[in-house]
This record gives C-alpha cells, sequence and structure tokens, in this order.
C-alpha cells in the first residue's frame, strides 16, 4: 500500500491509541473531535490530491530506494526538479485547504537526516544510514504521516543544553541500555502531531562535548508509552463547538493544529536511533533540516496567499468597491508580493545541489531568504485583504443572530453589500479573511511565517554565513582598481 486513499488515513488514525489533552482533559476520541477534525481533514487533503490523475506528476514520485510510486510528502529529493515539484505540491495543497496541511515538517525532516546520518557514518563507522534507510522504507511502503519533532522548549536561551537548571528543558538521553536508549524531554509547537501516525525527533540546536545526552535523533511511534500532547490554543477556536456552526467559522472544513508534546522516559530501540552522542553533527542537521523547512514556506505560504487574494476581490466585488483604482491596486500588491515568495521558493530549489548521501538539497542562501520574505509579505498581503474587507469583517453579529427569526431580518437588511449578492455570501467571504488573518488559520499564515523554521534573526544569521562578502568585496576592489 504505497498510496493511501483518503478514508485509508483517517481509519488508520482512529487504530492509535493516542494520549491528548485539551482544555484539561483527555480527549478520547481524536479523529472526530470538532476543534481536531478540520486539521486532520487537512492532511486528509495530501492523500486526496495523490490520488487524482491530474496532479501524478507534483503530488507522487517514484522512490529512490524501493522504485514504486510514493506520496512525494515521503520522497528523498533526487533532483532539483524534485526540489521544484514539491515547492509546487505545497501551493496546491495550500490553495485547496487555505491553511496549514502538517506533512511538511515530516517531509523536511527525512532529507535533513538522511544526508546528516551517511556522512555521521563515514567519520564514525556507525550504521545509522542503513537503519534510516530502513524506515523510509516502512514509512513509504504505509504512506505514513511523520511528524518532524525539532524544537525543545530550550528555557534559557543564554544556556547551552548542559548548562541548563532543569537538563529536560532539552529533550534528552537519561539512560543508554544494550538494546537502545531512555529519553526525556518535550518538544514544542509540534504541528499536526495528533493527526501523525510517527515521530522523527531531531536536535534544536548545535552542541559541543559537553551536550551528547542532548545530540538524540530518533523516531517512535506517536501511541509509543511515554508520550502524550498537550493541544495548543487558537484564535476563536472555540467555534467550533458552538452547534451547527459554520458562517462564523469562515473554514468550517479545513485547519491545522500544534502541541506541546511529552516524552516521559521513552524507551527508543536501537533501530530507531540515527544519532546519539556525536554531537559534531547536530549542528549539520538542524541547519539543513531548517534550509528545507525555509524552502517549503515559499510553497505552503504562497497558496493560503492565493486563498486570501481571491477572498478580497471577492469582498470587494460584494462591497461594491470592485472597480475603485485603489483596490485594484492593492491586490496588485498583494499579487506580486505572493509571486515573489513563490519565486523564492522556485529558485532556491533550481540552485539546488547533490549531498553526498545522493539526495538533493536546496541553495541555503536562497532558502533563508526564502524565509526572511515570509516573515514580512504575509503581513503586509493579510493588511491588504484587512483593508479591502473593511471593519465590517470583526463588528459583524454572529451566525445565530443571522438565522434568528427576530433579530435574523435586521442583520439580512442592514449588512447588505450589492443588491445581486446575498447577506449570508458576504458574511461567509468575511468570516474567511477573518480566519486566515486573524482566526484559527492565522497561526499558520501569520505567526508561523514570523517565527517557523526558525525566528527572523536564525535567517539573518545565515544570509551573512552564506553571502560569501569576502568575494563581493573583492568584485568591488577589482572594478575600482584597487591594488593592495
Amino acid at each position: 500500500m504505497a498510496l493511501k486513499t483518503r478514508e485509508e488515513y483517517i481509519e488508520s488514525l482512529r487504530l492509535l491509541k493516542q494520549r491528548v489533552y485539551l482544555f484539561g482533559e483527555l480527549i478520547e476520541n481524536p479523529v472526530d473531535h470538532p476543534i481536531i477534525r478540520p486539521s486532520l481533514n487537512s492532511v486528509a487533503m495530501t492523500y486526496e490530491l495523490a490520488q487524482n490523475p491530474e496532479y501524478e506528476d507534483i503530488m507522487t514520485a517514484t522512490s529512490n530506494l524501493t522504485g514504486k510510486k510514493i506520496n512525494r510528502f515521503c520522497h528523498i529529493h533526487q533532483n532539483t526538479q524534485d526540489l521544484i515539484n514539491k515547492v509546487k505540491m505545497q501551493r496546491l495543497c495550500g490553495q485547496n485547504t487555505a491553511s496549514c496541511f502538517q506533512r511538511c515538517v515530516g517531509m523536511d525532516a527525512f532529507n535533513a537526516v538522511y544526508s546528516t546520518t551517511f556522512e555521521i557514518d563515514k567519520a564514525y563507522g556507525t550504521d545509522y544510514h542503513d537503519r534510516f534507510k530502513k524506515y523510509m522504507i516502512f514509512v513509504q511502503e504505509n504512506d505514513l504521516v511523520v511528524d518532524g519533532a525539532m524544537t525543545d522548549p530550550k528555557g534559557d536561551r543564554s544556556l547551552s543544553p548542559s548548562k541548563q537548571s532543569d537538563p529536560d528543558l532539552y529533550l534528552r538521553v537519561v539512560e543508554r541500555r544494550e538494546d537502545g536508549v531512555i529519553v526525556r524531554g518535550a518538544k514544542a509547537h509540534q504541528t499536526g502531531m495528533v493527526n501523525s501516525h510517527e515521530i522523527l525527533v531531531m536536535p534544536t540546536i548545535s552542541m559541543g562535548p559537553d551536550d551528547k545526552d542532548w545530540a538524540i535523533s530518533f523516531s517512535v511511534p506517536v501511541d509509543t508509552e511515554g508520550v502524550f500532547s498537550i493541544y495548543g490554543r487558537q484564535s476563536c477556536d472555540t467555534r467550533k463547538l458552538e452547534e451547527n456552526a459554520d458562517i462564523d467559522l469562515g473554514n468550517s472544513n479545513f485547519g491545522g493544529h500544534e502541541t506541546l508534546t511529552i516524552f516521559e522516559d521513552v524507551f527508543v530501540p536501537n533501530e530507531r536511533i540515527f544519532l546519539n552522542g556525536e554531537s559534531e553533527f547536530a549542528g549539520m542537521m538542524v541547519e539543513r533540516f531548517a534550509g528545507y523547512h525555509r524552502q517549503s514556506y515559499g510553497g505552503c505560504k504562497v497558496g493560503v496567499g492565493d486563498v486570501l487574494i481571491g477572498a478580497a476581490a471577492v469582498a470587494a466585488d460584494y462591497n461594491g468597491a470592485n472597480k475603485a483604482s485603489h483596490i485594484k491596486d492593492k491586490l496588485i500588491e498583494m499579487i506580486h508580493l505572493n509571486e515573489t515568495l513563490y519565486s523564492c521558493g522556485i529558485a532556491c530549489s533550481c540552485e539546488g545541489s547533490e549531498t553526498k548521501s545522493g539526495n538533493y538539497q536546496i541553495d541555503l542562501l536562497l532558502a533563508n531568504v526564502c524565509k526572511q520574505n515570509i516573515t514580512r509579505y504575509p503581513y503586509e498581503i493579510a493588511r491588504l485583504a484587512e483593508d479591502i474587507a473593511g471593519g465590517l469583517m470583526v463588528t459583524m453579529p454572529s451566525e445565530k443572530d443571522f438565522k434568528d427569526p427576530k433579530i435574523g431580518p435586521y442583520v439580512e437588511k442592514y449588512l447588505k453589500g450589492v443588491a445581486s449578492v446575498s447577506t449570508e455570501n458576504r458574511m461567509r467571504i468575511l468570516r474567511l479573511i477573518e480566519n486566515i488573518t486573524l482566526g484559527s488559520a492565522a497561526v499558520g499564515y501569520r505567526t508561523e511565517s514570523m517565527h517557523g523554521a526558525g525566528s527572523p534573526q536564525a535567517q539573518r544569521i545565515m544570509i551573512s554565513r552564506q553571502s560569501n562578502l569576502g568575494q563581493k568585496k573583492e568584485l568591488a576592489k577589482n572594478i575600482a582598481n584597487i591594488k593592495e
């Protein structure tokens, strides 16, 4: 079963025995919980699109390990076209969900761990790479969703893992056994954890010789004993609990989620360990993962941006403002910013290169430029969408008021825009804009744009490292005929 259907994916989650806490309660059925289910639907779309022949080239690939057709989200990139198709796939998924579809972190982790394990083996004679290839065959054959878990709570940012007052603030090995290790700690901001089958853990920062116990990479099923998740809050999330909620949700079918996931003395067998104390390779794994994930944002955020631009244009139509020159100019600016982000994602893919392991990585400088732009442009796109939508987007009465027999007719009458458009449809498009810019999807479109794949300063550090400023100085000196 190299390609699951949407239905097979959903049923596979029902078989898991995850422990998920939300609002202080253990959730017995995460699959059908009204707050969680929209995020599951977004992941399910990645399976649905892969079954569509129209998108076969984008959504599927041929495995370098088995030669079989697999979902591209489980693929190890083999050339620059794979990198380009990855960005195109992410834009497509964003266009179809207007939310975070949660499989990118796992895909980016696969490729970072794949190349890093190869180089660890060359240095130490370990067998991490073979272990990981076997693991990838398992993932591909079962078309699994894997949560890439990198971000630790970090505690005092000025101190290394080994110097923290609480050593568990970075996930660590607390016991090494002949058959594996026991780990303890947590991973924060875990996108899509509840909708995943597996967890692939990586270190979160570069590490020194004193940090060997924290230099650990491994995989475990999400329902492994000792693993549990605490579901994160999102703006307007309790609207999903309201009876018959629809219009007020903005996007009733799709969404995303994040968790704080705890590892309370979890056993990891040797065959699932891919880094274990080789602290000098932690930075390589982090840097490569970050580069892939910064590339990813040039696809997924652009797809959601396409929906937001379309929603703003529809709102202008419904408001009767679509012919105003300043509205047209704002829409053009939104398109310009969105396509600039896409251009960065494509550019860092085209300039990709082969690693020693044989898979391909993106151009790190351009990937960091891509993510640096992502920290800015979605905010401006959102601002312009709010400008076009108008203040009614955030002062509108509720869906219950609209449907109330007594006061509903007043809402119907006084919230009317152009005569040919129903008040309900006007409310729906405004709620969609609210959802993306201020509501539950704003986690993935706005805040994640700032802090996902590393906060802005992390990209600026990498841009400085990769920019080869010395060469640029020499170019200027040569043109100016400066002899030293």
